[in-house]
């Protein structure tokens, strides 16, 4: 089976739309990823090795487990198939004028990229540069905190600490902590994506310029944390770091089994009444627990408690218990109970690594038509400007004027 699986479908599906993306990490990335579910054509752009050599392009290709190549580890692998790369020196001005060629001669409709807003107009990456190539195009650019900061670095975990993420996530007597997958990076790639989405159906002559600040996306999900500065009396009220539990639901918490943890969440007062009325569990029931605002009182209690029933039951008992009477429950999953989740595995991407191994990734958030015509499977990550030849050659570039910018390390 071929290492580019999957690469000829993309090809003639995705000439429709054509995305050429400036990406490095994961904001970026992800979304463009979401495109390539679609059957649009990404083509990643990053630049040159310097004289032949080092770590170049996107910084993710050497993080990770090494599957034989320099510049491709796995860290890198999954946000990019379906993908191809080609690299493009910006800071000479004949790798602009190329990108300017390329965008023109490929019809490229969204520009995008994940560079600091500083770099912009030194790169030739900018929105008024670029419209010369296609006055219609739609840009995107992800930044830390947008344009008014140009100068400003974004990384998730910092900037999980900046909006408040890393303050309210823990043990309420332990250390501030970040969440164990990078959703800021994820929440900006997921706007970036809807945005260039609704531009596209609100298509303007003259194009569109969409800046995506990397904060500002995090400061939207504090909609349940923000608003409390309106209504609270004193800042002792005010949410903090609460482990396990529901910081207004009462009882919502994790408990041991016989076998391992469950989560059991229970969303309001009929739910209680059900599951303390259950057999074996009645005496967590009393009048001054009746309510939601009785059970906040006595909220240690009550999970010490549960927590003494839980001990006597498996975690699949237990669960299959709080299933009959419709609670909301579940166990404490690894990564590797995930991936058997019969939803999750008959869903999960696939690529064939470059030995031939079929390797299952992730899935897509939605099924798409274009990942259901093609069997969940995409075309391989891309090397380090590995359609080089081919999208300058689409270009208009012969092959001589080709060997000629790698010689004057242009691409």
């Amino acid at each position: 089976m071929s290492s580019r699986l999957g690469c000829k479908k993309i090809m003639e599906k995705g000439n429709q739309i054509t995305v050429l993306s400036l990406e490095q990490a994961l904001a970026l990335p992800f979304a463009t990823q979401r495109m390539v579910h679609q059957g649009w054509r990404v083509i990643r752009l990053e630049t040159p090795a310097e004289d032949g050599g080092g770590n170049a392009g996107d910084p993710n290709r050497y993080i990770g487990s090494d599957i034989g190549y320099h510049d491709l580890h796995s860290y890198y692998i999954a946000p990019n198939i379906g993908k191809e790369a080609i690299t493009i020196n910006l800071k000479k001005k004949e790798g602009q004028e190329l990108l300017l060629k390329v965008i023109k001669e490929l019809k490229v409709d969204v520009f995008m990229c994940n560079t600091l807003p500083k770099r912009y107009k030194q790169l030739g990456i900018d929105f008024e540069t670029l419209k010369q190539a296609n006055p219609n195009i739609i840009w995107c650019g992800i930044s830390a905190m947008g344009p008014d900061y140009p100068d400003r670095a974004g990384y998730d975990p910092a900037l999980q600490a900046l909006m408040g993420y890393t303050y309210l996530t823990g043990e309420s007597d332990g250390k501030p902590v970040p969440c164990g997958i990078p959703i800021i990076d994820l929440k900006a790639g997921d706007e970036a994506f809807t945005q260039v989405i609704l531009a596209m159906l609100n298509k303007k002559v003259g194009g569109k310029e969409i800046h995506i600040s990397m904060a500002q996306c995090a400061a939207s999900w504090l909609i349940t944390a923000l608003p409390q500065l309106e209504f609270v009396k004193n800042d002792s009220e005010l949410f903090t770091r609460s482990g396990n539990e529901h910081r207004s639901f009462i009882p919502c918490n994790v408990y041991p089994t016989k076998d391992g943890m469950v989560y059991l969440a229970i969303g309001n007062d009929s739910q209680w009444a059900k599951f303390s009325s259950q057999i074996g569990f009645e005496k967590l029931a009393s009048e001054s627990r009746r309510t939601n605002s009785g059970r906040m009182i006595e909220k240690e209690k009550i999970y010490k408690e549960i927590g003494e029933y839980t001990k006597k039951y498996s975690t699949k008992e237990f669960v299959e218990l709080s299933l009959k009477i419709n609670l909301s429950v579940s166990p404490v999953n690894t990564t590797k109970d995930v991936a058997a989740l019969d939803f999750v595995s008959k869903g999960l991407i696939k690529t064939v690594l470059p030995d031939g191994k079929i390797v299952s990734l992730f899935p897509s958030s939605v099924e798409t038509d274009f990942l259901k015509a093609n069997n969940n499977v995409l075309a391989f990550a891309p090397r380090l400007g590995e359609q080089n030849n081919k999208v300058f050659s689409e270009s208009g570039f012969s092959e001589a004027e080709l060997n000629e910018m790698v010689k004057n390390n242009v691409i």
